[in-house]
């Protein structure tokens, strides 16, 4: 599973479901050149985690920079929409970046660490770990920081 994120001008993004997954469809076949150009940026696996790290923070804005925004509009009438995804608008955004920028990584870290290690079961190293949460961190940190100053939209789609 891929968390992926997408930073647009919102005049460039409709809130449709379809039009959206067609979007982010041809996004994540182009993610790495959209990714060394600092418009989008795709968490592995750790997302959950990564939100878990930043859930110990009391700020409210803890939650936008991993599942932060809303489901677009006219989602799938069955089942569950395929990808599933988030929109957040450019308040949102800045709202995310400015949480990344103050928020104290290793404070963070220090309380939800050990158990976010332990999650990933025996053999993993805690400095290891740690390194790849903080770069997990500095990334999603660049990237919102980048689409507040744009005064962009966010898009997000859960790939697996």
């Amino acid at each position: 599973m891929h968390l992926h994120l997408r930073a647009a001008a919102g005049t460039d993004i409709r809130d449709d479901h379809a039009w959206l997954t067609t979007f982010m469809g041809v996004a994540w076949d182009h993610h790495e050149v959209e990714y060394a150009a600092g418009i989008a940026d795709s968490i592995e696996k750790d997302h959950h985690l990564l939100h878990q790290v930043y859930a110990e923070s009391p700020d409210a804005d803890a939650w936008l920079p991993v599942f932060g925004g809303r489901q677009p509009a006219d989602p799938p009438d069955e089942g569950l929409p395929h990808p599933p995804l988030m929109l957040m608008d450019p308040a949102e955004v800045g709202r995310a970046a400015a949480f990344l920028a103050a928020v104290p990584f290793d404070d963070l870290w220090s309380r939800a660490g050990e158990r976010i290690v332990h999650s990933l079961g025996p053999g993993w190293s805690a400095d290891l770990v740690r390194g790849i949460f903080l770069g997990h961190h500095q990334d999603l940190r660049a990237f919102y920081a980048r689409a507040a100053a744009a005064g962009h939209v966010v898009v997000k789609a859960g790939w697996f």
